[in-house]
């Protein structure tokens, strides 16, 4: 397994003192982070981010297992030599990424946040993905994508679309076969950092949540969730103002307690 350079993109002053990674679920884009992006600048934050192997202009290779996109993860580093992040924000499988990554790497971030991450995938978690996918493989434009999802932002129907487009269509059919144990718990109980979990509403859908949830914060008193009420599994497209809320209130609340 090697590791491969990740496109980025960013928000924010190239020189600020707080830097924060943002990674995409599966099927999705570096762009498609943009509502995090926009929110940490006007913070004062400096926010990048990837896209991972096999999606959007990110090279192409054969391994889609979770530990080679940890592994593309701990080499994107800050820029100017700095070898730690301040924040690394992931979503689905971008957050089993992340988890792995900084389970793996002490010190490549100081904190993370999972968006309704995919620690675990039940077997009907992973029937709704690969069906999902399906979907929007076979329509990859813009009606459809507004059909399905009509009261999200302009900005979203467009990029979802377009991530179709760009993402290979065999990567992220592997990424599922390549992970039959689709399982980074153990990793999220290893991690000596503040890690906040902002899930979706398991009345919309979630793959956070029940006794998973239990257990994976039984499991590491460093661990906090909060629920995004009324928001599916892309809690910053569904709940966009509702989810940057509780992004700034986790941020705000552990800088509070002296972490």
């Amino acid at each position: 397994m090697f590791p491969v350079t990740l496109p980025r993109i960013s928000w924010g002053e190239p020189r600020a003192t707080r830097r924060a990674l943002l990674v995409h679920g599966l099927g999705s884009t570096a762009a498609l982070m943009w509502r995090y992006g926009v929110a940490l600048a006007e913070d004062g934050w400096r926010a990048d981010a990837v896209d991972l192997r096999g999606h959007g202009a990110a090279p192409r290779v054969l391994d889609y297992s979770i530990p080679a996109y940890a592994a593309d993860l701990v080499h994107a580093l800050p820029a100017h030599g700095e070898p730690t992040w301040d924040l690394v924000i992931g979503h689905s499988l971008g957050g089993a990424a992340t988890a792995l990554a900084a389970a793996g790497a002490p010190g490549w971030t100081r904190r993370v946040v999972l968006v309704d991450p995919a620690i675990h995938l039940s077997d009907h978690d992973r029937e709704v993905v690969r069906r999902s996918q399906e979907e929007a493989f076979a329509d990859p434009t813009e009606a459809a994508v507004r059909a399905a999802h009509p009261r999200w932002h302009p900005h979203d129907i467009e990029l979802k679309a377009l991530a179709a487009r760009q993402a290979s269509r065999w990567a992220v059919e592997q990424t599922s076969l390549q992970n039959p144990a689709w399982d980074v718990r153990e990793a999220v109980a290893r991690l000596d950092i503040d890690v906040d979990i902002l899930a979706a509403d398991p009345t919309v859908y979630s793959i956070f949540d029940g006794p998973l949830a239990s257990e994976v914060l039984a499991s590491n008193d460093r661990v906090r969730m909060t629920v995004v009420a009324g928001a599916g599994h892309s809690p910053h497209r569904d709940k966009p103002e509702e989810t940057i809320a509780e992004l700034r209130r986790v941020l705000r609340e552990r800088r509070t307690m002296g972490s």
